[in-house]
């Protein structure tokens, strides 16, 4: 199970398709706002979720922060699309670097990475 953003201005669905399908995912994602989809998997509810916004956009820390933590007291992994961890205390947005968000419930995260790197 998969779950992405609503808005199609915070994340790229055909891509997002794309990396569900390499990793055999089936369902179709549970779409929707605000940190609810970090709850979904650190309550075992959802695998995956993705964020890749359009060039250019630039993430503010309180869209993640929390459900980041909840997700990693749970078991799970958020980075960024590269692999690394992502960085709150640099003030009210992230490194313009990070180019997207992927969260998982941890034993998934390396072939999440991997199958976004192919589609990326």
């Amino acid at each position: 199970m998969r779950c992405e953003a609503v808005e199609s201005k915070h994340t790229n669905f055909a891509a997002a398709a794309a990396i569900g399908a390499r990793l055999g995912v089936t369902t179709p994602p549970v779409r929707m706002d605000g940190q609810c989809k970090y709850g979904l998997l650190a309550r075992g509810e959802c695998h995956i979720f993705t964020r890749l916004p359009p060039k250019g956009y630039v993430e503010k820390v309180w869209d993640h922060a929390a459900g980041a933590l909840v997700v990693e007291e749970a078991g799970g992994r958020v980075t960024d699309v590269a692999g690394r961890r992502l960085d709150f205390g640099s003030g009210a947005t992230l490194d313009p670097s990070v180019t997207g968000i992927v969260a998982s419930n941890g034993a998934c995260h390396d072939a999440l990475l991997e199958a976004l790197s192919g589609v990326l």
